[in-house]
């Protein structure tokens, strides 16, 4: 299991939507069902701007900037030979999730191999505050409950931060989500710290961020087929690249051509072995 490092909660003095904050979570997960004993833990980061907001895994954001800058200097320099097995594999939480203000919004990003979607969610929480109150960490909180996405969640909300904002999709409470759980433990999100950004940071979506294929924009019914239909087929997508011949060869970290049918069938098997341990998703609808 990771170290987590946590953050000094700051005075409170300072929050309003009028500056940049970011609330850092604790997301402590079990993508397969028969290993709840065995969580695995991520940082993510609630970023709060007067835009809106942006939650993202903490270990990927980083990753995903030092890709960007290694593919943005090898086109630079016209080089075809790109080597990105050495930066290593940070973060398992590829999504990240926005959330408009005032309307709240829900924009969802994932990447499902090589294709990149924005999900136009339109659901919202339906919660149920409950007269329930406990003190967690520096934070008077409250009880609230609802069903999303296949599951019950049990949310504690704090009005020390009026913000109706929390982890991932959840919003719609009087004050920021805290901690959320859903009923079978399997899903945890908890605040552990709060930083103040720079008043020059600049909110930026995810949608203006630079790629090198096209977004493929959906509403959450048609992502829901797209997801089935990678779940049976993780590799379509690459096959599609071999066959327009976008694909021109495969070397391994030593140089060493590789044969790309046979790197496909690897990766296949591969994915495919890892998809069926992923049957205890945090949406776990899109699995019905």
């Amino acid at each position: 299991m990771k170290k987590i490092v946590l953050l000094v909660i700051l005075s409170l003095g300072f929050l309003s939507h009028a500056q940049y904050q970011r609330f850092v979570y604790e997301y402590k997960f079990a993508l397969d069902s028969t290993a709840k004993d065995k969580p695995e833990t991520e940082l993510m980061n609630l970023d709060i701007a007067p835009k809106g907001s942006k939650f993202y895994s903490k270990d990927y954001q980083e990753l995903d900037s030092l890709m960007n800058a290694y593919m943005d200097n090898q086109i630079k320099s016209g080089s075809k030979d790109f080597k990105l097995a050495g930066m290593g594999y940070k973060g398992e939480i590829r999504y990240s999730v926005e959330k408009s203000y005032p309307d709240y919004a829900v924009r969802y990003f994932n990447t499902l191999f090589s294709d990149e979607y924005l999900i136009q969610d339109t659901r919202n929480q339906q919660w149920k505050i409950l007269p329930d109150k406990e003190q967690i960490g520096n934070f008077n909180a409250q009880k609230a409950v609802c069903n999303f996405a296949g599951r019950k969640w049990t949310a504690w909300f704090t009005t020390d931060i009026p913000i109706q904002d929390g982890p991932y999709k959840f919003h719609g409470l009087p004050g920021l989500i805290i901690k959320l759980e859903d009923d079978t433990h399997s899903h945890l999100f908890e605040l552990k710290g709060v930083k103040k950004l720079p008043e020059t940071a600049e909110w930026k979506s995810q949608k203006e961020k630079k790629r090198y294929a096209p977004l493929l924009t959906l509403d959450h019914e048609k992502y829901r087929k797209v997801f089935k239909d990678y779940l049976q087929d993780p590799m379509k997508g690459q096959r599609l690249l071999f066959s327009s011949r976008k694909i021109i060869e495969m070397r391994d970290d030593s140089g060493k051509l590789l044969d790309p049918a046979e790197e496909m069938h690897k990766d296949e098997k591969r994915i495919k072995e890892k998809l069926k341990k992923q049957n205890n998703i945090l949406e776990l609808d899109l699995l019905q």
